[in-house]
């Protein structure tokens, strides 16, 4: 039973895990950094990649009535870029890049008109990215059949955000903000076993570069200041997977998200030099914490192809002032051995389960929503030296 027949099917297993679950991932979850480079065999290795989203979600009633706006939700790009630097036997590092977190969304005349008339903005758009740099490393040690990993970093992540409404258009904007991840594992290579515990940590934003464009339509007032902050959740992840025959694995994952620590995204607009200063506001989520398990197959067919099949299912963290509710994925991927290095891609389907949202628990109107559908496709190429 090859070392190497293992290796290269638990290394693309990994990778592939990460498409189902950017496919339906929990509130505004996006991408994961690509730590799992430091597991990979090579003195230096570099994998870029890119996953599209499609999700396809719109409204089945609002405010009592038949929805007729077109789907809410846009699509998005997911990039990923990692380096592995194999200091020694014992000390890797590697340098990682993705967006974590993110949304977008555009919202019809019919949404706009029932926010007004609950006293809402009345917004026609909303959409933040964040963007993560960040460099970890793992320190390991023989210990018994394999050895063990002590895994830690810090990352410095960004945050963008931008609300078009019927009064104006809000821009806050956070250019630094620091978090660090922790985690230790355990391996044997010779039976494609692992197990991997990783946290990372909560990052609380303050956005003190903003404006508020008013409408001159509605008001003359025009540029002003706007601030904000808010806190996007630590998380905590269990990996596993072993082999179980020549080139077959299997593999899973548990994650929690603490997504109970954004319950609103807090700013103000004004000008300190007017009368009334600054006016507070908010965007209200109230969410809970959010549960991502998955469990999946891989098989080597032989040295150039491999190919993994995995379902995933993660909890929903609406709780009534908007619309997260639980989502059901089956994705799969192919790798094959390219030129210098190898190709991955593949693909995922996630089905939306129905929910809905009311004035009562926080939303800015009543709404609900059917079953809809999300598809998500990925291509990535690695190269070791």
């Amino acid at each position: 039973m090859a070392k190497q027949f293992f290796r290269s099917g638990v290394v693309f297993a990994v990778g592939f895990g990460a498409l189902a679950s950017v496919a339906n991932a929990g509130g505004f979850s996006r991408g994961e950094a690509d730590t799992d480079i430091l597991f990979e065999d090579g003195t230096y290795v570099a994998r870029g990649g890119v996953i599209y989203v499609s999700p396809h979600r719109k409204f089945d009633t609002i405010a009592g009535a038949a929805a007729t706006d077109d789907e809410y939700s846009n699509d998005f790009w997911i990039p990923s870029f990692a380096a592995k630097f194999q200091v020694s036997e014992n000390l890797g590092c590697a340098f990682t890049y993705t967006q974590p977190f993110g949304a977008d969304a555009d919202y019809g005349p019919q949404a706009q008109m029932a926010s007004l008339a609950s006293g809402g903005a009345g917004a026609s758009h909303k959409d933040f990215t964040t963007n993560e740099y960040g460099a970890t490393c793992d320190v390991s040690a023989q210990a018994g059949k394999g050895r063990v990993h002590f895994l830690g970093g810090v990352f410095l992540q960004d945050f963008k955000y931008t609300a078009n409404a019927y009064r104006g258009d809000l821009k806050l904007e956070d250019d630094a903000a620091f978090g660090y991840r922790l985690g230790v594992a355990y391996d044997i290579p010779e039976y494609a076993m692992r197990a991997q515990l990783m946290y990372r940590s909560k990052v609380k934003h303050d956005a003190d570069e903003g404006s508020f464009d008013w409408d001159p339509a509605i008001a003359p007032f025009g540029l002003q200041d706007a601030f904000g902050s808010g806190t996007l959740p630590q998380s905590l992840k269990l990996s596993l997977q072993t082999g179980v025959a020549p080139g077959w694995l299997v593999y899973g994952s548990v994650k929690w998200t603490d997504w109970s620590v954004l319950q609103t995204l807090d700013y103000s607009v004004g000008n300190p030099m007017a009368p009334g200063g600054y006016t507070p506001q908010q965007d209200v989520y109230n969410w809970k914490d959010g549960w991502t398990l998955q469990a999946g197959v891989a098989h080597q067919f032989n040295e150039q192809f491999a190919g993994t099949v995995n379902v995933t299912w993660d909890s929903g963290v609406g709780t009534g002032a908007d619309i997260y509710s639980d989502t059901w994925s089956v994705a799969a991927g192919v790798s094959v051995k390219a030129g210098p290095g190898e190709l991955r891609f593949g693909g995922a389907v996630s089905y939306l389960t129905e929910g809905s949202q009311s004035l009562a628990d926080g939303a800015s109107y009543d709404a609900t929503a059917d079953g809809d559908w999300a598809y998500a496709v990925s291509g990535s190429y690695r190269i070791t030296f």
